[in-house]
């Protein structure tokens, strides 16, 4: 599943290849994948400029001209792309806008359909619909140790919560909770300050080291368990 650092990977390849473009067209050939009806989602965007990317989680944001976002979120096997010749579409693609001054068409693949393309009215709306935590990046060492102190429940499933702070998945959590050295069994409410401090220490660290990657694995440092 894509985690925070492939979503904020996709979105530097967004905002590299398609801000300061209008969409011109919209290409639908699965509509399993649209949360919101075709014909809404082509008045929304098409025409539309994009000014600028966003993320929030494992939740891609992008920023239209009249002000609303497309938000893209890529289940279990998303992925973006872009290609220029139809016949060049990556295999999977399901969703393509095409964008006007690059001649690049801009593409939603997923293999197994667990992704959503939704529109929202601003990042903030969207957090609050959906019940999302803070960025796993943006959350503060004491938010982190106000949110957990509260809860009787083991630290893994805790992490795994997007509502407590959002983008970490299992591998991440695993590594994490590694680099911290810290059990998953361990209660939420057990960590000390000082423990905690060292969790918020481990997210920032992963997390910064799998974006300088773009999410390869491989190229992880050999300390990681990951290459356990």
């Amino acid at each position: 599943m894509p985690e925070l650092p492939e979503v904020e990977t996709y979105r530097r390849f967004i905002n590299e290849v398609a801000v300061g473009q209008t969409i011109t067209s919209l290409d639908v050939h699965d509509t399993h994948v649209l949360a919101v009806p075709e014909d809404e989602l082509r008045a929304a965007v098409v025409g539309r400029t994009i000014t600028g990317t966003g993320r929030l989680g494992k939740n891609c944001f992008l920023e239209l001209d009249n002000g609303r976002l497309l938000v893209l979120h890529f289940g279990m096997t998303g992925d973006i792309g872009a290609f220029r010749a139809a016949e060049d579409a990556p295999r999977f693609t399901r969703v393509a806008w095409q964008l006007s001054d690059s001649g690049l068409n801009l593409a939603f693949i997923d293999p197994r359909k667990f992704g959503r393309i939704r529109l929202a009215e601003s990042a903030e709306a969207y957090q609050k619909a959906k019940k999302l935590g803070p960025d796993a990046l943006q959350i503060t060492a004491t938010e982190l140790h106000q949110k957990l102190s509260r809860r009787r429940v083991f630290v893994k499933p805790l992490l795994l919560d997007q509502s407590l702070t959002a983008g970490l998945g299992n591998w991440i959590v695993d590594e994490v909770l590694f680099q911290a050295k810290i059990h998953p069994e361990r209660l939420g409410n057990s960590l000390t300050e000082k423990e905690t401090t060292a969790l918020h220490a481990a997210i920032q660290l992963v997390l910064t080291t799998a974006i300088a990657h773009e999410a390869n694995y491989r190229h992880f440092p050999k300390s990681f368990l990951i290459h356990a």
